[in-house]
């Protein structure tokens, strides 16, 4: 089992940057594919961002794509996203998750496709 930590949220003002970290509990997190997803108040879980297993491939939503950049160290069991130019509707809790399959090419993007998830970090943009 994987366990999944998140870090690196807090409050920040429109246009500033944050970066988030999620530290995985074992080895063979190098073997996933990641993802990044967010839930604001009153709304569904949403798909952030997704990177392949070994780094090479990366995904993102269109709402965030030119702001947001998600990377990973294998070496540090982490994966990050670098959050610039943040806006207010970015305000949600972000989680991270780890693909369901092996050596996953982070082109996934539905939850159900995440099986272990971290207990999530809240990110605040005031205006």
């Amino acid at each position: 089992q994987l366990q999944l930590t998140e870090s690196g949220g807090g409050l920040v003002q429109a246009g500033g940057s944050l970066r988030l970290s999620c530290a995985a509990s074992a080895r063979t997190f190098s073997w996933y594919a990641m993802g990044w997803f967010r839930q604001a108040p009153g709304k569904e879980r949403e798909f952030v961002a997704a990177i392949s297993w070994n780094g090479r491939n990366t995904n993102y939503a269109d709402s965030v794509k030119g702001r947001f950049t998600i990377s990973r160290d294998n070496a540090k069991n982490t994966v990050y996203l670098q959050m610039n130019s943040l806006k207010p509707e970015d305000t949600a809790v972000y989680y991270c998750a780890s693909d369901d399959l092996r050596y996953g090419s982070g082109t996934r993007y539905r939850e159900y496709e995440y099986r272990y998830w971290g207990q999530g970090t809240q990110v605040t943009v005031s205006s």
